[in-house]
C-alpha cells in the first residue's frame, strides 16, 4: 500500500439539505481520526484462563479533531453555528484512496486563537452520534 498525503485527508460538513451536499472545511492543516470500541467480556470458567470478548457488542464511536487557519469559509461558519447551537450535523471524511467515512457528529470543542501579527487559527473536536458508514 502506498503512502497517502495528509493534505488529501479532508473534513467536510453537510449543507442541511436533502440530499446532503458537502463542503470542504478548507483551512484545516492537521486532521486526526480515532475509531473507538468498547469490549464486552464473556469470559467464563470454560475460557481456559483466557479473556473472551463478544464480537459485535459494545459501544463504537468515531472522534475527529483538526486544526487550521480560519478562512471565513461558509463551511467554517456552519461549524461555528453548529457548535454554538449544540446541533448534530452531517460530516464526511475523505481520503486520497477515495475511501470516505460519513456520519452525524456533534462539535464538542471549537477553539480560536491568534497572535497580534498572525492569522487566526482554530482547533475543533467532533464526536459521532449514530452509525458512521465507510464507503
Amino acid at each position: 500500500m502506498a503512502a497517502e498525503k495528509g493534505s488529501a485527508f479532508l473534513l467536510k460538513v453537510g449543507n442541511g439539505g436533502s440530499p446532503v451536499s458537502y463542503a470542504t472545511i478548507g483551512g484545516l492543516r492537521t486532521t486526526q481520526l480515532s475509531i473507538n470500541g468498547e469490549a464486552v467480556a464473556i469470559t467464563s470458567k470454560d475460557s481456559g484462563a483466557w479473556r473472551e470478548l463478544l464480537s459485535g457488542a459494545g459501544v463504537r464511536s468515531v472522534s475527529v479533531s483538526g486544526a487550521g487557519v480560519f478562512t471565513g469559509s461558509a463551511a467554517e461558519v456552519r461549524i461555528k453555528n453548529n457548535a454554538l447551537a449544540g446541533v448534530i450535523d452531517d460530516y464526511r471524511l475523505s481520503f486520497e484512496s477515495g475511501e470516505t467515512l460519513t456520519g452525524r457528529f456533534l462539535v464538542t470543542r471549537l477553539d480560536y486563537a491568534g497572535d497580534y501579527n498572525g492569522e487566526r487559527s482554530y482547533t475543533l473536536n467532533l464526536e459521532s452520534s449514530g452509525a458512521v458508514i465507510s464507503a
